[in-house]
């Protein structure tokens, strides 16, 4: 705990003078009470507890001073507090490779459900948005506090060929910044698999703005889950420094074969291997975290922890309130003890 105004600490030395003063009282009370006959017979009438009781309220106002001061030094601690986070982008991969059945019932279904348990333990407030991406990325809803709506875009899923992970991460950046000049239509259209895609060749960025550090833009998140290594459109280590630029974390999801494997469907193979090293690249540009899913239960523990993690957050917070509210409720209590007690307040 560090504090802002730390020299009124200082004003903490006061305390054992009071210490000492209260002492001083005691004994003066105690030469004035010799002069009375009855001391002994009031002495053992008032018994050890008795005697014990009348300390409490002055050790409990002491308390209360101390807290008081230590208020007003300002202190300030790191605290879990409700987090602001006010719009998650899910990107979920939807291709070809997501029919496969090594995460029960399938992959696709697995992810689709996990999602939806991840939109039931998110606060209503938090509005969240769906990006589906396969061999090009889509907005299939715009960020939103309707959840029925959410759950039936992700219901709404067609499998497609191809991975482009970059392109999720940009049009989900182009989903929380729509004027922020980052060209949708050339994302969609498909002309980076003919020439090449590159952001800063292109200038997607229309307007101009100042990076700011990763992970410092608070009111926003992007989560992608993929099975997948990019095999077109954007670089996705480009993409994810263009959110870091921007301050949005991306936590990445990976599901599935990590060594790599041959899945065939209907007549037709293909080559899948999950790319980790790419999704950690991402995750630590964007000061974010990458969690790996083998199974379906394993995909819905990262969702879980995905939910704690954006709703709320470590924060260093001054707490002088908290220390003058204890101050104020042991006062309160040292005077409500003292009037019970002794009829009298101290």
């Amino acid at each position: 705990m560090q504090f802002l105004w730390p020299q009124f600490l200082w004003l903490l030395l006061a305390l054992p003078l009071l210490v000492g003063l209260y002492v001083l009282l005691l004994r003066r009370k105690k030469k004035m009470a010799v002069r009375y006959a009855s001391l002994a017979i009031v002495k053992e009438a008032m018994g050890v507890r008795q005697q014990m009781r009348r300390h409490v309220p002055p050790v409990l106002f002491l308390l209360s001073m101390a807290a008081l001061l230590v208020a007003a030094a300002r202190p300030v601690a790191v605290v879990t507090l409700p987090s602001n986070q006010q719009t998650i982008i899910l990107a979920m991969d939807v291709s070809g490779s997501m029919r496969a059945t090594d995460v029960q019932p399938n992959r696709l279904v697995a992810a689709q459900n996990a999602a939806k348990s991840f939109l039931q333990e998110l606060p209503r407030h938090v509005k969240v948005g769906i990006v589906a991406f396969a061999g090009s990325a889509q907005v299939a809803q715009l960020p939103t506090v309707n959840r029925e709506d959410l759950v039936t875009a992700i219901d709404r899923f067609q499998l497609q060929r191809a991975t482009a992970t970059g392109n999720a991460i940009v049009i989900s950046l182009a989903t929380l910044f729509p004027d922020a000049g980052i060209d949708l239509e050339s994302m969609q259209s498909g002309r980076e698999r003919q020439r090449g895609f590159s952001i800063d060749a292109e200038k997607k960025q229309k307007k101009e703005f100042t990076p700011v550090a990763p992970g410092s833009y608070p009111s926003a998140a992007i989560i992608m889950l993929t099975d997948g290594q990019r095999t077109t459109g954007v670089d996705p280590l480009e993409a994810a420094k263009l959110a870091a630029d921007r301050g949005v974390r991306v936590y990445t999801v990976g599901i599935g074969t990590v060594d790599g494997e041959t899945i065939g469907f209907e007549g037709w193979s293909m080559r899948v291997r999950l790319d980790e090293e790419t999704l950690k690249a991402i995750a630590n540009k964007t000061s974010a975290e990458y969690f790996y899913a083998g199974t379906a239960q394993d995909l819905k523990k990262v969702y879980e922890t995905l939910s704690s993690k954006l709703t709320v957050e470590k924060k260093e917070t001054e707490i002088s309130a908290l220390f003058a509210l204890a101050a104020a409720a042991l006062a309160l209590l040292s005077a409500g003890l003292s009037l019970v007690w002794f009829n009298r307040i101290l």
